[in-house]
């Protein structure tokens, strides 16, 4: 998947998710300090905290803690990583703020960030030359921009992914539940993709069902998605109810359970950060409503022994931070994209001066980059990159397939499933 271009039929695909920003959500951040030394390695981590909207706190005090852990072992070739932390707000302005910052403290990159404004932010950073390393993946700008090394595939991946795994479970009819938005407008046909690339040409289209982002029930939405999806079961197939309202998702199930028998053969599925550990275990745990339901993720489930080497480094160095819930796709993602860092800045021999332009070169030319097994091997040289006009930066199209089993996030199958070949298919319908 690293080493071969990628059909340009991609593009209107990718591009399609592009503007549902609202509907991938982690949890909040903080106002950091560092101060870097004379010999430290200075980086950024941002995201928003305390707005109305969403947090993801956890972000930044990951990247404090794994940068905790990386001093105590002696740094990067025995140079401190020091860590500046902002919060966005949740507001451009505020965006723009951090950037500036990051320009203002000189570092290196910014790293595992979290924010729905690429416009306010990306522009600085390209201005300053500095590389933003692994973000949420919400904005046009992060995969766009030459200076953006994006770890997982955003929304294209993991929409179409959902259809194909929904295509999986033998959904023969399916109902979408998105945001009435523009942004929402774009999932119709990402979901219809990955059916059909699943073989489940008979559920395309999907019943389309519009619901507001802010609502406190559900239940005119439940309704009709319940009705869309009522002829389903043709040859012993199953009637299937997918949502991707961000963090209205469990909202939006509690309502739709209200309405339908505990026993009745509908399976639900959202996307990661529609659904997650956390959701499932405040919902009741294995007597939640979400049991049983589909999650595509970018990531192994949290309970995969490929979180280990995290979940020991938040033991030991996060000291008892509740804001870190390792089973957050935004801790996750946090992690994923420090890894990657350290694995760029070892590369580089042990005298080289760390700037901006060092990370940045080893990044492009530098070999592939292993994360442990949590990503297939990462690599952005050019003939990695995705045939894509508006979305050339992707080069990880692998989702996860996941189900709420007896209270837990588990895998459906073993290792990543590579949707590539479904979004070019899916382009080409559009």
């Amino acid at each position: 998947m690293t080493a071969r271009r990628r059909s340009t039929q991609v593009t209107a695909l990718a591009a399609a998710a592009v503007a549902c920003v609202s509907l991938l959500s982690g949890c909040g951040a903080l106002p950091g300090t560092a101060e870097a030394d004379d010999d430290g390695i200075a980086v950024m981590t941002w995201a928003p905290e305390g707005t109305r909207a969403t947090d993801v706190p956890g972000m930044p005090a990951m990247a404090q803690a794994f940068a905790r852990w990386v001093n105590a072992e002696g740094g990067i070739h025995g140079r401190r990583l020091e860590v500046f932390t902002c919060d966005d707000h949740n507001e451009s302005v505020g965006a723009a703020r951090c950037a500036a910052r990051a320009v203002e403290e000189d570092v290196v990159a910014v790293v595992g960030s979290y924010s729905q404004h690429g416009r306010s932010f990306m522009s600085p950073l390209e201005g300053a030359a500095i590389p933003y390393l692994g973000g949420y993946g919400l904005t046009e700008e992060e995969f766009t921009s030459p200076l953006s090394y994006p770890v997982n595939g955003g929304l294209p991946a993991l929409v179409a992914g959902n259809g194909q795994q929904l295509a999986a479970g033998r959904c023969d009819r399916v109902a979408l539940v998105r945001p009435d938005n523009v942004g929402g407008d774009q999932l119709p046909r990402l979901l219809d993709a990955g059916l059909r690339g699943g073989g489940a040409t008979a559920a395309v289209p999907a019943a389309d069902v519009r619901a507001p982002e802010d609502a406190t029930s559900y239940r005119d939405a439940a309704r009709q998605a319940l009705e869309g999806s009522a002829t389903g079961s043709k040859g012993g197939g199953r009637s299937c109810v997918t949502a991707m309202l961000g963090g209205r998702t469990g909202t939006f199930f509690d309502s739709f359970r209200r309405l339908v028998d505990a026993d009745a053969p509908v399976r639900t599925a959202s996307v990661v950060g529609g659904v997650q550990q956390s959701l499932v275990d405040r919902t009741g745990g294995s007597a939640s409503p979400l049991e049983g339901t589909y999650a595509t993720g970018w990531y192994p489930a949290g309970s995969d022994g490929r979180w280990d080497a995290m979940r020991k480094v938040v033991r030991e160095h996060a000291f008892g931070d509740n804001r870190i819930d390792t089973d957050d796709p935004g801790v996750q993602t946090t992690w994923v994209a420090y890894t990657a860092l350290r694995a760029a800045l070892e590369s580089l021999d042990a005298d080289e001066a760390v700037t901006a332009d060092t990370v940045r070169d080893a990044l492009d030319n530098g070999g592939a980059i292993r994360t442990g097994g949590l990503t297939p091997p990462l690599r952005w040289h050019y003939e990695d990159l995705l045939a894509a006009h508006d979305f050339p930066r992707i080069v990880n199209t692998s989702v996860t397939y996941q189900r709420v089993d007896e209270g837990r996030l588990a895998a459906v199958r073993d290792g990543f499933v590579d949707v590539e070949r479904t979004l070019e298919g899916g382009a080409a319908d559009l």
